[in-house]
């Protein structure tokens, strides 16, 4: 169970993820849509992870790993964003979140 503060350090890392995927790291997605979905944080707060939603999933491994590769990039600017706020900006760790396919897949059993 999260506590308060992990659940508002979780919402603050999600939305500026979101805005760091929008505007700053167009190279870093290679024009696919990227959407944060859940951010957890650990109970120590040195260690937050970033579920992401990747659209158009036709080279979703590809962008995934670029992203991955670059998560130093990311918690640089993640810090230059909220290095006020927080005291110790967590690590990330990304994961692909695919509970939309999974939703997707049982749509198209219940049809049949």
């Amino acid at each position: 169970m999260d506590s308060t503060r992990q659940k508002k350090i979780g919402r603050l890392i999600q939305k500026e993820m979101s805005e760091i995927f929008q505007r700053e790291v167009r190279d870093v997605i290679m024009g696919t849509m990227v959407s944060v979905t859940v951010a957890r944080v650990s109970p120590d707060m040195g260690m937050a992870k970033v579920y992401l939603s990747i659209f158009p999933p036709t080279n979703k491994d590809e962008v995934f790993k670029n992203i991955t590769q670059n998560a130093s990039k990311l918690r640089f600017l993640l810090g230059q964003r909220v290095g006020k706020q927080l005291r110790v900006i967590p690590d990330l760790q990304f994961f692909i979140d695919d509970s939309l396919d999974y939703i997707e897949k049982i749509d198209d059993l219940l049809k049949e």
